[in-house]
C-alpha cells in the first residue's frame, strides 16, 4: 500500500511539473502538444508490447470514440500550454484544477443524472477565486487571457473524462493512453505542416523527450500502478496536489512567486475543487 502511494504521488509531481516545461520551451504550445503525445504514444506502446497485451481494440467501432478523445486531448493540452506561455505556471495549474467543477455541472446533463444544487454554490465560488486570480478584466493583459485560456483547459478535461466514462471504460487505462496521444498526434500534425516551419534545438527535442516519456508516459503508468491498491478517494485528495507541486516548482526554477491576492484566489479555487473531488468520489462509491 505504501510503494503505490508513493507511484500516485510521484505521478501528480511529474504531471505537475510538466507544465513547467511550457516556459522552458520557447515554441508554440500546439507544437510542444505534438511532441509530447508523439513520444508518449511511443512509450505507450512499448508498454503494452511488454505487457504482452493486445494493442488493437477488440471492436471496430471502438476507434472512432478514440478519434474523438484525440482531438478533445490536443485541445486540452494545447490550451493548457498556451495559458501558462501567455501567463503563468501558478495561473495555467489553478485554472485547470477548476475541472472538477465544470464536471459536477456537465454531467448530470451528459449522463442524465440527478443534478446537484451544491454544483452551482461551487461554481459562484469558483468563479469567485477566479476573480480574486486575475487582477484586471481586460482582455489585453496576458494574466487574463491565461486564466480563460485555462478554463477552456479545464472545461475539454471534463469533457474528456466524461467521453472516457462513456466510450472506453472496458479497454485498459494503458491501451487508452496510447490511443489517446496517437490520435491526438494525427490531429495535430496538419497543423504542424500548415505552421511556419520552427527549427528546434538539440534542446528542445531533448525537452520533448522528457516531457513525453516521462512526465507523461510514465506518469501514466505510475498512477495507474498506484490505484491498484489505492481506492479512487485518496487517490482524488492526492491529485489536488497537482497544481501545489508546480506552483512550488515554477517558484523555486522559474522565481515565478504569486502575490498575496494570487494566492487568495488560488487557495478559493483549490478548496471548491478538493471539495467537488471529494463528493463526485463519494457519489460513485455509494
Amino acid at each position: 500500500m505504501r510503494k503505490e502511494l508513493v507511484h500516485i504521488h510521484i505521478a501528480v509531481l511529474l504531471f505537475g511539473l510538466s507544465g513547467l516545461f511550457g516556459k522552458w520551451l520557447t515554441i508554440p504550445a500546439n507544437q510542444i502538444v505534438l511532441g509530447r503525445v508523439f513520444f508518449a504514444a511511443i512509450f505507450l506502446l512499448l508498454v503494452l508490447y511488454f505487457l504482452k497485451q493486445s494493442i488493437k481494440l477488440t471492436n471496430k467501432k471502438d476507434y472512432l470514440p478514440f478519434i474523438i478523445i484525440g482531438g478533445v486531448l490536443a485541445l486540452h493540452w494545447g490550451s493548457f500550454f498556451h495559458s501558462i506561455q501567455i501567463s503563468t505556471v501558478a495561473v495555467g495549474l489553478v485554472t485547470f484544477a477548476t475541472f472538477p467543477i465544470f464536471a459536477s455541472i456537465l454531467e448530470p446533463i451528459f449522463f442524465k443524472e440527478p443534478f446537484q444544487k451544491q454544483s452551482l454554490l461551487l461554481a459562484f465560488v469558483t468563479l469567485l477565486g477566479v476573480i480574486l486570480l486575475i487582477p484586471e478584466w481586460d482582455i489585453t493583459n496576458n494574466i487574463t487571457k491565461g486564466a480563460l485560456w485555462g478554463l477552456v483547459s479545464a472545461v475539454t478535461f471534463a469533457i474528456l473524462s466524461m467521453l472516457n466514462r462513456r466510450y472506453v471504460q472496458h479497454h485498459s487505462s494503458i491501451k487508452v493512453g496510447f490511443y489517446q496521444n496517437l490520435f491526438a498526434f494525427f490531429w495535430l500534425l496538419p497543423l504542424f505542416f500548415l505552421a511556419p516551419q520552427l527549427t528546434l534545438s538539440y534542446v528542445d527535442i531533448s525537452l520533448l523527450i522528457l516531457l513525453g516519456i516521462l512526465f507523461t508516459g510514465m506518469a501514466h503508468v505510475l498512477f495507474i500502478q498506484g490505484l491498484k491498491r489505492v481506492n479512487v478517494r485518496t487517490a482524488s485528495i492526492i491529485t489536488t496536489l497537482e497544481p501545489v507541486y508546480g506552483i512550488i516548482a515554477a517558484a523555486i526554477l522559474l522565481h515565478e512567486i504569486p502575490v498575496l491576492q494570487e494566492w487568495v484566489g488560488m487557495i478559493v479555487i483549490l478548496a471548491a475543487a478538493i471539495y467537488a473531488s471529494l463528493q463526485k468520489t463519494r457519489l460513485k462509491e455509494a
